[in-house]
């Protein structure tokens, strides 16, 4: 039985530049282009932390995808919003995000929703992601969670209609308004 090779950076980058993939477990993942729901979401949330994050406390930088984050040499991902603290900007390189962001906030998709739920969201937790948020259009709620010993514990879930907010565990500041988000 001949087993499959596993795709390396290398391979990754050799993809047309704009091309929709993620190296994932050494396999090239394309997906199409998000819907426009998807990309409201991410619009409104990033749009709010960059005003509060970088903008008005300058704790440090927001960046939307397309844009890779390296962990390994068969682990380029390429999540929806990612923030990164002042203290850890040394992983910001000219191409690519080299390392794990202190926050990483993934949209909810048909097309991605396993990776985002289960295998990446395992690798953000185990590659040192601080806090991760699951954002679900669907069920319009978002999940907080929390990097402890290398995996994540939910500190937090809100749903529109039961709670209209929700903040982040590190940067206790930084609210969103979930009507704001989801209408």
């Amino acid at each position: 039985m001949l087993l499959k090779q596993k795709k390396t950076y290398e391979d990754y980058k050799n993809l047309p530049e704009g091309t929709l993939a993620q190296l994932i477990d050494g396999e090239i993942i394309m997906s199409p282009a998000p819907n426009t729901l998807h990309q409201k979401i991410i619009l409104k949330i990033s749009t709010l932390i960059f005003k509060q994050l970088e903008e008005e406390l300058k704790l440090g930088y927001v960046f939307i995808s397309p844009i890779d984050v390296y962990f390994n040499k068969t682990e380029v991902y390429q999540p929806d919003i990612i923030f990164i603290s002042k203290e850890n900007a040394s992983i910001i390189k000219e191409q690519m995000i080299e390392g794990a962001p202190d926050l990483v906030i993934e949209v909810l998709s048909p097309n991605n929703a396993y990776y985002d739920l289960k295998y990446k969201k395992n690798k953000y937790a185990e590659f040192g992601v601080k806090e991760y948020w699951i954002v679900d259009p669907i069920e319009k709620s978002i999940e907080v969670y929390i990097n402890q010993n290398k995996e994540f514990i939910l500190k937090n879930k809100a749903v529109l209609n039961f709670q209209t907010e929700i903040s982040s565990v590190l940067f206790n500041k930084f609210k969103i308004d979930l009507k704001y988000i989801f209408t």
